[in-house]
């Protein structure tokens, strides 16, 4: 196998068995207990009001912090939590800092501590606790803040054409990078897309359980179309393993994807295409969102082709779509018009 990459690479390795593939390891609490025992009935109790799954498991994640810490501080049950611990808890958030020194962002702080006053909301109501500590817990202001500038057509193309599409698993990877940039569709609704959920006659996808549990069909432009067609024709049969596989895009074992992949997959794509950017599948959703608005397309068709429930969701994006700007200033500036006593 020296020198050998991509598909070429993987053959062998698609001999071996699951628990030998490695990949993400099951979630679990940090530390067992009754503290940790009450988190596993709240995730239960969100499951059986038809909560997602990834909700589910991001509200694990965030309350998994708080266990840890808790546990370090012997706060081993819910009642040994009082409202000046929470506020220790806050503050343990607000200083805490990542490898690279960064802090915690805002939303991230803000999601942790809401899903806390969930949780011991929830001990309340069930009466496993007499009294919510955290009731009065204030989130940090949320920061209002622009996304990411998004890419420009030329540094659209310069991702696209990264993946090398003589292998086969390059041209699978060109072909995920146009649907994302085609639909703006999100990193998990495509992991969880069936090969029956393309329409090649309708050129359309069904995007199905997507953010809030909510079905909706999204349009496939004629580029992207033409990708998935060699990639349906010329690659997925080959990595296929098992027949009765659904998934549309599948990896090199023949599975679908982790959303986790796909994202490490399109930043190291983003990446080497040295245009100096940084970012995910998120920044082909927002490059597709800003170029259709400075083509003219109507903020309510770009709300449907998101996903989004709220208009104003979708109209943050008005605010960086700055083409449109550009060219009213040029026109009715006086120092760009050619009006007034600007001196050139």
């Amino acid at each position: 196998m020296a020198g050998k990459k991509g598909y070429e690479a993987t053959r062998r390795l698609r001999k071996r068995s699951k628990s030998k593939r490695g990949g993400n390891a099951a979630r679990a609490l940090p530390c067992s207990g009754v503290m940790a025992a009450k988190v596993e009935q709240y995730l239960e109790s969100l499951a059986v009001k038809n909560y997602t799954p990834d909700t589910i498991e991001g509200r694990r994640d965030s309350l998994k912090t708080f266990v840890l810490w808790a546990h370090d501080r012997d706060l081993v049950t819910p009642e040994s939590v009082s409202k000046t611990m929470l506020e220790s808890y806050q503050r343990h958030l607000w200083r805490w800092r990542k490898p690279n020194g960064k802090p915690l962002g805002i939303s991230t702080q803000r999601q942790r501590l809401s899903t806390l006053k969930d949780f011991f909301a929830y001990l309340t109501k069930q009466n496993h606790i007499p009294a919510n500590p955290a009731s009065e817990i204030e989130l940090p202001r949320q920061e209002k803040r622009l996304p990411q500038e998004a890419l420009s057509l030329q540094q659209v193309r310069a991702v696209l054409n990264v993946p090398d599409i003589r292998d086969p698993l390059g041209l699978r990877d060109r072909c995920m990078l146009e649907t994302f940039y085609s639909t703006g569709i999100r990193r998990s609704e495509l992991a969880k897309l069936e090969i029956t959920d393309l329409n090649r006659d309708r050129q359309t996808l069904q995007v199905r359980q997507g953010k809030g549990r909510k079905d909706r069909v999204v349009p496939v432009g004629e580029r992207a179309l033409h990708w998935l067609e060699k990639y349906l024709d010329e690659v997925r049969p080959r990595l296929l393993l098992d027949a009765n596989e659904r998934a549309l895009f599948v990896t090199s074992y023949g599975e679908a994807f982790n959303p986790d992949v796909i994202s490490r997959m399109v930043s190291k794509f983003i990446k080497q295409a040295d245009m100096g950017k940084e970012g995910s599948c998120h920044l082909l959703r927002h490059s597709c969102a800003t170029h259709m608005l400075e083509g003219g397309a109507d903020i309510r068709f770009i709300q449907q082709l998101l996903g989004h429930e709220k208009l104003e969701t979708t109209a943050i994006y008005t605010q960086v779509s700055i083409e449109q700007l550009k060219a009213v200033h040029s026109k009715t500036h006086p120092a760009e018009s050619g009006g007034g006593n600007a001196e050139k």
